[in-house]
Order: C-alpha cells, then sequence, then structure tokens
C-alpha cells in the first residue's frame, strides 16, 4: 500500500465539514453581531458564544475587541486596494479602467454590505492609532482611484472643467451610503445598481 500523498493526507485531516478556522469564525460572528447591534452593545462574551471558542482564543488571535473592529475594516479595504491596483495596472484604455474601477467598488461594498455598514457606522469608536491607520488606508484607496480621473483629464479624454477631488468624493459618496439602503433581493441586483453609478460617474466626465 502506497503512503498518502502531501495534498490527500490533509484533505483526510480536514473533511469538508470541519468547522472554519477559529479566527474566521470569530471575524463572522463578530461582523454579523456589529451590524445587527452595533459595536458598543456586543459585549466579548456574546462573541466567543457565538463562535464556540473560548476568550482566551479571541485574545490570542486579535487581542481585543477594538481589533476585531479594525480587522473588519482592514479586510474590506485589502480586497477592494487589491482590485483597484489590478484594474488601474491593466493596459486598457482609460475610461474601460475608471469604469471597471468605479463599478467594483460598488459591488464589493454590496457584497460585504454588514463590513461596509459597520465601517461608516462604528469607526469612531476605534483606537486613536488604528483610526489614523485606517484613514491612511482609506486614502491611499482614494488617491490611487484619483490617479485615474486625473490621467484622463491630462490626456483630455475626461473634462478637466471639474475637479478629480470632486469626482472622487461624488463617486465615493454614493458608495458609502449603500449600506443605508440596499437590500438584497430588491429590484436591482449588485451588478445593475454598480452599473448604473459607473455610467454617473463617466457621464460627469464627457467633455
Amino acid at each position: 500500500m502506497t503512503a498518502a500523498t502531501p495534498r490527500r493526507a490533509a484533505a483526510q485531516a480536514r473533511p469538508d465539514d470541519a468547522p472554519p478556522p477559529v479566527p474566521q469564525r470569530l471575524l463572522a460572528t463578530a461582523t454579523r453581531l456589529f451590524a445587527d447591534r452595533g459595536y458598543d452593545r456586543t459585549s466579548v462574551q456574546e462573541i466567543v458564544e457565538g463562535a464556540g471558542v473560548t476568550k482566551g482564543a479571541l485574545y490570542h488571535y486579535f487581542g481585543s475587541k477594538d481589533d476585531l473592529l479594525h480587522e473588519i475594516y482592514a479586510r474590506l479595504l485589502r480586497l477592494q486596494q487589491e482590485r483597484l491596483d489590478a484594474v488601474a495596472d491593466r493596459d486598457a484604455p482609460i475610461e474601460e479602467r475608471l469604469r471597471d474601477a468605479a463599478a467594483d467598488v460598488v459591488v464589493t461594498s454590496i457584497e460585504n454590505l454588514d463590513d461596509a455598514a459597520i465601517f461608516f457606522r462604528s469607526m469612531h469608536q476605534l483606537s486613536p492609532g488604528k483610526q489614523k491607520q485606517v484613514r491612511a488606508e482609506r486614502r491611499r484607496y482614494h488617491e490611487r482611484f484619483r490617479a485615474l480621473v486625473e490621467e484622463g483629464q491630462r490626456g483630455g479624454v475626461f473634462t478637466d472643467a471639474v475637479s478629480a477631488e470632486l469626482v472622487v468624493d461624488y463617486h465615493f459618496g454614493c458608495v458609502h451610503h449603500l449600506s443605508a439602503w440596499y437590500r438584497p433581493g430588491g429590484r436591482l441586483t449588485p451588478r445593475e445598481v454598480a452599473d448604473q453609478l459607473a455610467d454617473l460617474l463617466m457621464r460627469s466626465l464627457r467633455p
């Protein structure tokens, strides 16, 4: 009988019905509770009971409830930054890249609606140091997005009659309010919302 390959052995050690890793369970539970009840009305005990772990496990992986809140922000920002960078770096016309970037941030916000809701509802409850870090990460995203607008303006593809900064604020003002009104199963799909908001942005930049 031959020995099991490493991949097969790993699969046997982790069956498909095995629970998610502890950090994922803690994050999933915290996200649900923070979105439903609010950060300040959710206790550490409720989080660990919902995740089926001990307080020791939470403090081992995250250190504090504040760290959980920060990671909820950070994971959405990481996802959106990676996707924006991929779109911005493509060898494609600037109109296509900006429109795709504008639509993508809408889709990813809707697909992570609880994260987005927590982001704008509870950011002020982060510790000052973590607030500063999140703002810096968000500013990096906005600057990369704005650079696409400016690229098109320099090339005469987009009008420069309106400030690139205002264009970015206009679009992200729409994105930031998605969690206040969008409901899954509504009349418009995430893609339809994304397409319509992206088209509004592109129309505002026509020469």
